[in-house]
């Protein structure tokens, strides 16, 4: 029973009496043939397989010897079947069907693992390709979704032998694709900038100068929101140089705006002010994206605030917002967040609840404009204890932006100013005491505000150390006589020159 069984697998219409009669001279023949048929069967031939059936056929083997050895080579066959089936399925067609198959998965985890058996697929053809491709973005949604940044990473090292097949531009469009893909998953800032390391690294090898130079900038961005200071400015200070030498200048202003951002963290406003205005040079020389543009407003409202020309910032901070809300853009809320700012500042927070009610302002109601309202109707009331309370409520939008932690000290000195000013308004005389106890702060601290008050010329009055008191003057009006007479003393002094000139000029 197992003779026909192993002509059967072996592709070979052969029996025991076959062997015995098969010829050293006709063995070559006989299993050219035997190779002849297996082809048909699509069973590739083995060494081990040949040894055992010379083995059996050269020892004059018997009915049971020759039996075992058969059977050993059914093995074999048995398992080359297998393994040929397997490598067969390692990969699908890289055609749409694929990909309509991957899209139609029940879960996640089941289209990830048919696109990446697409991307198996070694075929090199322009359909292929374009198949791969769209196999690509969609993996990249997918690991994305399922925030697998790691995977993502591994993708990128994969997709190395498949960028040698497609042009430098999609190239790198995919790479640029797979790194904002992963920047979307939280807690990924380290694996990002290992990522772009080793693209640099790639593509300084691979000789694609204009990708190293995009993945650079964006290594110098992600080493900014590090904190990584040093490093970012080395950077940069190469990577300029290079890009300017190779006039690309949309490149260019992100690369100034990069850098002015670098040194307005390091509190280096002249250098940050030099970087704006390259920026806005090279931007002025071609079309810039409004994202961009909106970006370098931003960074200019910025810049304005920190010279305390709040006016001007506040017109730079509106033409971003309408720049990202016009693009949904997530940055939209903090340009909304610094306008409010900016009115506060100009002591116009009564402005900040109609920008809020408007049209523009209602789609972004949130923590980060509810913290701006409460600072706005803190310093409305000219209430210190509110505003203390609108800083530990939202924490996180006030103390932890570092645009306006930098207004904060200024602001927190307003307003005590201010309050202090609503408690001594009623007083000619009145107790240091008194007036620390209302406000809820140290004597010593209020003191020391109020010597500083009195010499800045806030109000007119004086301390009294002994007593323990504050005494508040009233505003001595002065006569509208005064300074009428001080004028025509003047206009009678210069007439008395002009007559001695004269008369001078006669004499001579």
């Amino acid at each position: 029973m197992g003779w026909p069984i192993f002509s059967c697998l072996a592709g070979v219409e052969v029996g025991p009496p076959t062997y015995s009669r098969i010829s050293p001279g006709h063995r070559s023949s006989f299993f050219a043939r035997k190779r002849k048929t297996n082809r048909l069967f699509a069973l590739p031939t083995t060494s081990a397989l040949t040894r055992l059936l010379f083995s059996g056929v050269d020892g004059g083997a018997s009915g049971g010897a020759l039996f075992t050895v058969t059977f050993a080579a059914t093995s074999l066959l048995l398992w080359e079947v297998t393994m040929s089936s397997s490598m067969q399925s390692s990969y699908l067609p890289a055609t749409t069907g694929s990909i309509a198959k991957a899209q139609e998965a029940k879960d996640a985890s089941e289209s990830i693992s048919i696109l990446y058996h697409v991307l198996e697929d070694p075929s090199s053809s322009a359909d292929a390709l374009r198949v791969k491709e769209l196999a690509i973005t969609n993996l990249t949604n997918y690991l994305t979704k399922e925030n697998r940044a790691e995977d993502l990473r591994n993708l990128l090292t994969q997709l190395r032998p498949f960028f040698t097949l497609i042009p430098k531009a999609k190239t790198a469009k995919i790479v640029r694709g797979i790194i904002d893909a992963v920047a979307k998953i939280p807690g990924t800032s380290e694996l990002q900038i290992s990522l772009c390391k080793e693209m640099v690294e790639w593509t300084r090898a691979e000789k694609r100068t204009f990708l190293r130079q995009r993945v650079e900038a964006r290594l110098a961005a992600l080493l900014l929101e590090n904190q990584e200071y040093t490093e970012a400015l080395t950077l940069l200070s190469g990577l300029i140089k290079e890009v300017r030498r190779l006039d690309d200048k949309l490149l260019l202003v992100d690369i100034d705006l990069l850098e002015s951002k670098l040194h307005f963290s390091l509190r280096n406003l002249p250098k940050a002010k030099a970087s704006l205005t390259a920026a806005r040079t090279a931007a002025n020389a071609i079309y810039v994206p409004p994202s961009q543009q909106g970006t370098i407003d931003l960074q200019s409202g910025i810049l304005h605030a920190e010279e305390k020309d709040y006016k001007t910032a506040y017109s730079y901070f509106f033409e971003a917002f309408e720049a990202f809300s016009s693009l949904e853009d997530p940055k939209a809320i903090f340009s909304l967040k610094y306008m409010l700012l900016c009115k506060i500042m100009v002591n116009q927070a009564d402005d900040v609840a109609g920008i809020i009610s408007s049209k523009a302002g209602l789609k972004y109601l949130g923590p980060d404009v509810d913290a701006m309202k409460s600072v706005a109707d803190a310093y409305s009331k000219r209430s210190l204890k509110y505003f203390e309370t609108a800083l530990r409520d939202y924490k996180a939008q006030l103390e932890e932006d570092p645009i306006v932690h930098r207004h904060l000290s200024s602001l927190y000195d307003t307003l005590l100013e201010q309050n202090l000013c609503r408690l001594i308004e009623p007083y000619s005389r009145v107790e240091i005491a008194h007036i620390a106890e209302m406000i809820e702060l140290p004597i010593n601290h209020v003191e020391k505000k109020l010597s500083q008050m009195i010499l800045d010329k806030k109000f007119a009055g004086t301390l009294d150390q002994g007593a323990g008191c504050l005494i508040i003057f009233e505003d001595s009006k002065t006569e509208e006589i005064f300074p009428a007479t001080l004028e025509t003393i003047t206009n009678v002094g210069k007439v008395v020159d002009s007559l001695y000139m004269r008369s001078a000029k006669i004499m001579a």
